[in-house]
């Protein structure tokens, strides 16, 4: 392995812990990993798992939908940074829900990179209950390399 993939992991491994952890981010992103547990990451791959929080639940005792969302956004924009060492925008985000998972259930998650060329990627993030195998979500997402300096003339 490449010493760039190398800090690419480390890089996606510590930013996903981090928010996770509380150490950095929004109170959104925060909340929504603060239960992600057990990350596995390697080039083009994350894995980990999940106990859904009371304080993410619907009226139902479900996990939140949008709880559900933020997670999947940020765990495959994490998949994204091993391949390309940077944090991209979503340009395309598209969520399936198959079944849900209730408070205090543990859940797998596992966001793949599909491809990459130039200043796109794509990843697929799955989610599915640890103790069952059930599908609960699968996310597809369109990322962009975006440079804050460049000067857009739209």
């Amino acid at each position: 392995m490449k010493k760039d993939e190398n800090e690419s992991i480390k890089m996606a491994k510590d930013w996903i812990q981090s928010l996770a952890q509380g150490r950095q981010g929004r109170e959104i992103e925060t909340q929504a990993l603060q239960s992600l547990y057990s990350v596995h990451v390697q080039k083009g791959l994350i894995r980990c798992n999940f106990l859904v929080p009371k304080n993410l639940s619907d009226r139902d005792g479900n996990w939140h939908v949008g709880a559900i969302a933020t997670l999947i956004d940020i765990v495959g924009a994490s998949a994204i940074v091993t391949v390309v060492g940077n944090i991209n925008v979503s340009v395309d985000f598209s969520i399936s829900y198959f079944s849900p998972a209730k408070i205090n259930e543990e859940v797998e998650i596992e966001a793949k990179v599909l491809g990459h060329k130039g200043n796109l990627s794509s990843n697929m993030v799955v989610i599915k209950n640890k103790e069952n195998g059930e599908l609960i979500a699968v996310g597809k997402q369109w990322m962009s390399a975006f440079d804050l300096k460049h000067k857009s003339k739209l």
